[in-house]
């Protein structure tokens, strides 16, 4: 008897126990606010649908809904169009009222789209190369809030393909050729590159393995899917040597050797593929997703069968999970339709990775695929940022005539495709909602919501600023098909006719600057006001920035004008003024730690157990965000500036030199073409020149400087940066703004 009872109370006990146990919402709340979670009634319920409701039960708040990340939807809308508060990447804690207001009427929402996706392969290099899991921590809790169910978890796969490759007979150096750096793993795993960046010391496998085991703990913990890596046939470009293998030459990418592609039909392809999934399952278990993007940015090859390449990369995936589902990505000719017409629905799932701009299925654009994905389903994915590229961006109306117009259209949900996070918080805020909102919307119905919740207050100021920015930066009209934002003039390497920064960028002017410097001038003038409050400050350093980036620019036209029409005195007057502004902007920006190169190179340099770990890091760093490649994948590749930055540091010490060099050059130039220049003259070696050659040599010559040499030596530099926060935002905001509004004289 005795024993039985004492059986009973430690089972009650142990109910208890687990009653007690916290929710994953529970511990959200508690990272936002210490106590927040007392404050909530956290309900999971079941539904026949994805949905959230919010509603009251005394004095505390009720969120339910029918899965954890549903629940964290709920929680931030509530905190959003209640209680004033907005998380973001610029802000993932925030102090709670001490009794919350109260949810008066019951609100609930619900969505048939039940995959909410997450990240591109880029964004893992050009915005999470160098995170710890405190970082990752914040973003889980980012995507639990914003709906994310589907995320996509690839740190650490270099820690798979180097235990595969010791099974097949490489060697740690021949590994360490062949895997890429921390700042360019995304382009190796999309097989684009082989080995630049690298080799990886061993303490690299070792944390990044530790790092993904906190990662996939936490998502299955709130209930996500992690999408782990596929094998698409990826192997080193001498395996054919090497390994004997039968395989499609993959060529060049923009300079760099990529690893070559293993036919489908070699009969090893099952056996390496199998090696490769048992070393992900014995690191990383098994998952329900596997993300492939076989021939990556390639030409079609007459060489391979796509048909019998899907076929045996379905195949191997099956073998590990027959649940599991492909995820591709939409993007240029992938997925070739070859590969994915004879696969059974429900197998594979489509990211249409670029749909607010060049939307393949259910939109016009120029890559509008007639029959779209046929039978597999999608998700509508947002783009939004090409290179983690600072800027002000946005296509709010294309994004919502997009979206609403293709919902029924084997659309199974929604994703965020960015190649670089932390930017324009207000499109993946608008986006996050999308599947919560049935109706149709206007952008500025929205926006009027979204300034009072980011803000915690309703200021008539502040609305016009925002609702400007709406109808101009943030709506980047259809036909403009430009890669992310208005790319800053103080990003690209100089000359008389800059323009874009990036070789891609396809950028093309779509709003007046006299927009954003306005906008920028109604946040100053109430900025008194909203000192402390963090948002604030963050957009009134952004939009601030923006306004002297887009003036910079006018402020270049005039320079070179001054130069073609050779007004020596005006050209020194508008350089000196060119640079004025270019070096207000890096203190401008250095009031933020979110703008501060420092916050990059320091994240960097933490990852090394070494002075020469930490050294190797910082290059990465350092190299993704200038030069990209060597000297050949710069300049002949384009790769330069691709991934520009402006940012604290970074302007000041490497924007700064290259734009003062070139004055500097032009200027010597007009002094020179001021002393006799008997070159020019008929005798002499000219003799025989005609008339045109001798007009062309007497027109201004576009100056010609090596800036691989002058952009390479701070590459190898080690100078401290730091992410500390320098001087106010509102008071160095209000210094630019009267630099912008003074004339010069």
């Amino acid at each position: 008897m005795k024993k039985t009872i004492c059986l009973l109370v430690a089972l009650c006990l142990s109910l208890v126990v687990s009653f007690a146990r916290p929710t994953p919402v529970d511990e959200l709340l508690e990272r936002i606010d210490r106590g927040a979670s007392a404050k909530f009634k956290i309900e999971l319920v079941k539904g026949a649908k994805d949905f959230f409701e919010l509603d009251q039960a005394g004095k505390r708040v009720v969120v339910r809904g029918n899965s954890w990340v549903n629940i964290a939807s709920g929680v931030n809308w509530y905190l959003k169009y209640y209680a004033g508060i907005h998380l973001t990447w610029n802000q993932m804690q925030a102090k709670l009222p001490d009794v919350l207001p109260v949810v008066a009427r019951k609100e609930r929402h619900e969505t048939d789209l039940t995959l909410r996706y997450a990240f591109n392969y880029c964004t893992f290099s050009y915005s999470m190369a160098f995170w710890d899991w405190k970082r990752w921590e914040q973003e889980l809790d980012w995507l639990c809030l914003h709906g994310v169910n589907l995320p996509l978890a690839i740190v650490g796969e270099e820690c798979v393909w180097r235990n595969m490759l010791l099974k097949l007979g490489y060697s740690d150096e021949e590994v360490g050729k062949f895997i890429a750096g921390p700042a360019f793993l995304a382009w190796w795993a999309m097989n684009n590159l082989e080995g630049w960046g690298g080799p990886l010391p061993l303490s690299w496998y070792e944390r990044q393995e530790k790092l993904q085991k906190q990662i996939l703990a936490r998502m299955k913990r709130f209930g996500m899917h992690p999408v782990l890596p596929g094998y698409c046939g990826m192997v080193p470009h001498d395996a054919k040597e090497r390994l004997h293998l039968n395989v499609a030459d993959a060529g060049l990418w923009n300079g760099f050797q990529r690893p070559a592609n293993l036919m489908p039909t070699d009969p090893r392809f099952a056996e390496i593929a199998t090696l490769y999934y048992n070393e992900l399952t014995k690191l990383f278990g098994k998952s329900d997703y596997y993300s492939m993007d076989p021939f990556h940015e390639s030409h079609d090859n007459a060489a391979i069968d796509y048909a019998k390449a899907g076929e045996a990369m379905m195949a191997a995936m099956k073998r590990v999970n027959p649940k599991a589902v492909w995820v591709v990505q939409g993007w240029t000719e992938n997925p070739r339709p070859a590969m994915i017409d004879n696969m059974r629905v429900g197998d594979l799932l489509v990211l249409d990775l670029f749909s607010e701009c060049r939307p393949m299925f259910g939109a016009p654009s120029i890559w509008k695929r007639e029959e779209g994905y046929k039978q597999h389903e999608w998700l509508f994915c947002l783009l939004e940022n090409f290179g983690a590229n600072v800027g002000l961006h946005g296509r709010m109306d294309q994004l919502l005539n997009n979206f609403y117009s293709c919902k029924e259209h084997t659309l199974k949900g929604i994703g965020f495709t960015m190649e670089g996070s932390e930017n324009n918080p207000v499109m993946f805020e608008l986006m996050s909602e999308l599947p919560w909102r049935p109706e149709k919307f206007t952008k500025e119905d929205w926006v009027r919501q979204y300034v009072k919740a980011r803000y915690g207050v309703k200021d008539p100021a502040i609305e016009e600023a925002w609702i400007l920015l709406a109808q101009t930066i943030y709506n980047c009209p259809a036909g403009n098909n430009q890669q992310g934002p208005h790319e800053s003039i103080f990003c690209g390497r100089p000359s008389l006719d800059n323009f874009q920064a990036s070789s891609w960028s396809k950028m093309k002017n779509y709003y007046d600057p006299a927009s954003t410097l306005e906008a920028a001038r109604l946040m100053n003038s109430v900025a008194e006001k909203y000192r402390g409050n963090k948002n604030f400050e963050y957009d009134l350093v952004d939009i601030t920035r923006q306004a002297l980036a887009d003036q910079a620019r006018l402020q270049y036209q005039r320079t070179i004008g001054d130069y073609k029409a050779f007004a020596r005195q005006a050209f020194d007057k508008d350089a000196e003024r060119f640079l004025q502004l270019l070096l207000m902007q890096d203190k401008l920006l250095g009031t933020c730690s979110e703008f501060r190169l420092g916050h990059w190179t320091q994240a960097a340099r933490n990852c090394g157990t070494t002075p020469q770990e930490q050294d190797l890091y910082e290059w990465n760093a350092r190299v993704q965000i200038t030069t990209w490649g060597n000297r050949y994948c710069a300049d002949t590749g384009g790769l330069r500036d691709y991934a520009h930055k402006e940012w604290q540091g970074l302007l000041k010490d490497f924007y700064y030199v290259r734009w003062k060099t070139y004055f500097d050059a032009l200027a010597a130039q007009m002094k020179a073409q001021m002393a006799p220049q008997p070159e020019l003259l008929g005798g002499g070696p000219n003799a025989s020149k005609t008339a045109a050659e001798l007009f062309k040599m007497a027109l201004p010559q576009e100056v010609k400087l090596d800036y691989y040499a002058i952009e390479e030596p701070w590459t190898l530099q080690h100078n401290v940066y730091t992410s500390a926060p320098e001087g106010s935002p509102i008071d160095v905001s209000r210094e630019a703004i009267h630099l912008l509004l003074t004339p010069t004289k």
